[in-house]
C-alpha cells in the first residue's frame, strides 16, 4: 500500500481497510479470496528446492497466500513508520498460544533464563514455570514489570529473553516499555511483548523499544468470535527464525479461511478500538461508584495503580477490559453472573458482544502474584463490548439489584 504522502504513512484507519488487500488477477474482485489450497504449483524442474523454503509457496505449512496477506496488514498497523531495525516482519499462527510458544521455541536454549511478568495469560505461566523448566531446564524468574528496577534485579548472566504483559491478564497493570526495552538491551536480552490487550491501536511496542510482539488475533484484532489466529511481530531478521523453526517444523500455521477472517476483522479495529475504550470507561465508573463493589482495576480510572503511566503510554483509550468484584464469597458473584441478561458469561475477549467470567480467589500458583483483593474475592473480568453502554449499564444494575 503507497502513502499519498510519500514521507508519511496512510493513518492508521486508512491502513486497516487497505494494507493486505489488492484487486484479485484472476477474477478482478477487489476483495481479495479465500485461497482454499494446500500445495502450490511446483516449478518444471523441483529437484533443486528446499522444502522447508518459506519464500516460495509450495505447502501452506511453509506459508499461504491468505497468510501471507494477512501478516501484510499486521506489520502495516504494527510498525507503520519502519521502526524495527532491518525492516519488520510478521508471523501469523494457529494461535495466541502458538504464537507464544512460538517465540519462546524459536529464541531459548536448555539453561537459558527469562524475566518475566508475575501477572499473565495462564498459559503463559503455564509455560515458563511448567513445561519448559520441568522438559528443557529453561528457568523463569517472576516479576512485578511495572517496576523497572525488580525487572533489572532479576537478570543473570544466561538471561536470554525478557517477556511483559502490557497490560496484564487479569489485573490490568501496565509496564513501562521504555524502560523495560533499556535494561533488557544493556543486558543483551530481547524484549518480547503481549499486547493483546491494547492491540496496535492503543500501543505499538516495537515503538518503544521491544524486539517482537506477540498478539491473540483470536481476540480484538478478529473482533468477531468466530476465528482462531496468532501473531509475532517484530524484526524481520527475527521473525525469520520464528517462521522457518515454529511455523514450519512445528506446524502451527493458521487455516486460510481463519487469516481471512481475521483480516477481514481487523479492517474495523481502529473504530472497535474507540468504542470498547469508551464503553469501558464508562461502565468501570459506574462499578467503581457503587458501593456493592469491593473494588475495580481499570487503567483509565484515576484509582489505577499505573493510571498516570497508562495515559502517558497508551494512545486514545485504556482499553475495553477491566476486572471487578463483588464484596461477598463466590456464591455470590455466580449468582451476580446468572442474573446478568445482556452480557454474556463466556471465556475470551474482545468481541463485539460483552463477555463476563468468575475465577474465584486463590493463594497459590499464577494467583499468588494477584493483587490482594483478587486473592480474596477472585475477580469477574469483563470484556465490554460494542452494545450501548446505557444497556450495559442497566444490565449490571439490575444484575446488582436482584441480588
Amino acid at each position: 500500500m503507497s502513502a499519498i504522502d510519500p514521507d508519511r504513512p496512510p493513518h492508521l484507519a486508512t491502513r486497516a481497510v487497505h494494507a493486505g488487500n489488492d484487486v484479485d488477477p484472476g477474477t478482478g474482485a477487489i476483495r481479495r479470496p479465500i485461497v482454499a489450497a494446500n500445495s502450490y504449483a511446483l516449478p518444471d524442474d523441483p529437484s533443486e528446492l528446499d522444502w522447508s523454503d518459506t519464500g516460495t509457496r509450495l505447502y501452506t505449512r511453509n506459508g499461504g497466500a491468505n497468510q501471507a496477506w494477512l501478516e501484510e496488514k499486521l506489520v502495516a498497523l504494527e510498525d507503520p513508520a519502519g521502526t524495527a531495525p532491518g525492516g519488520c516482519g510478521a508471523v501469523a499462527l494457529a494461535s495466541g498460544v502458538a504464537a507464544l510458544h512460538a517465540v519462546f521455541f524459536t529464541f531459548l536454549r536448555a539453561g537459558d533464563h527469562v524475566v518475566t511478568s508475575d501477572v499473565t495469560y495462564v498459559a503463559t505461566h503455564r509455560l515458563l514455570t511448567e513445561l519448559l523448566p520441568d522438559r528443557y531446564g529453561i528457568t523463569a524468574t517472576l516479576v512485578d514489570s511495572s517496576d523497572p528496577a525488580a525487572v533489572r534485579a532479576a537478570l543473570r548472566p544466561e538471561t536470554r529473553l525478557v517477556h511483559v504483559e502490557t497490560p496484564a491478564n487479569p489485573t490490568t497493570r501496565i509496564t513501562d516499555l521504555d524502560a523495560v526495552a533499556a535494561i533488557a538491551h544493556e543486558h543483551g536480552a530481547l524484549l518480547s511483548v503481549d499486547a493483546t490487550f491494547a492491540t496496535p491501536v492503543l500501543q505499538r511496542p516495537l515503538e518503544r523499544g521491544a524486539d517482537l510482539v506477540v498478539h491473540s488475533l483470536t481476540k480484538y484484532v478478529n473482533g468477531h468470535g468466530d476465528a482462531m489466529g496468532g501473531a509475532v511481530i517484530g524484526r524481520r531478521e527475527l521473525v525469520d527464525r520464528v517462521r522457518a523453526d515454529a511455523q514450519v517444523d512445528v506446524g502451527g500455521v493458521i487455516s486460510p479461511f481463519n487469516a481471512w477472517l481475521i483480516s477481514r476483522g481487523a479492517i474495523t479495529l481502529p473504530m472497535r478500538m474507540r468504542a470498547h475504550c469508551a464503553n469501558a470507561l464508562e461502565v468501570a465508573r459506574f462499578l467503581e461508584a457503587d458501593p456493592r463493589i469491593a473494588y475495580v482495576a481499570y487503567p483509565g480510572l484515576p484509582s489505577h495503580p499505573q493510571h498516570e503511566l497508562a495515559a502517558r503510554t497508551l494512545d486514545g483509550g485504556f482499553g475495553g477490559m477491566l476486572a471487578f468484584a463483588l464484596d461477598g464469597p463466590p456464591e455470590l458473584q455466580n449468582r451476580f453472573v446468572a442474573n446478568l441478561q445482556v452480557i454474556t458469561s463466556a471465556v475470551s475477549l474482545g468481541h463485539d458482544e460483552s463477555l463476563i467470567v468468575h475465577v474465584a480467589g486463590g493463594a497459590e500458583g499464577r494467583a499468588a502474584h494477584f493483587p490482594e483483593e483478587f486473592r480474596r474475592l477472585g475477580h469477574l473480568r469483563l470484556s465490554v463490548g460494542l452494545e450501548d453502554p446505557r444497556d450495559l449499564v442497566a444490565d449490571l444494575e439490575q444484575a446488582l439489584s436482584r441480588l
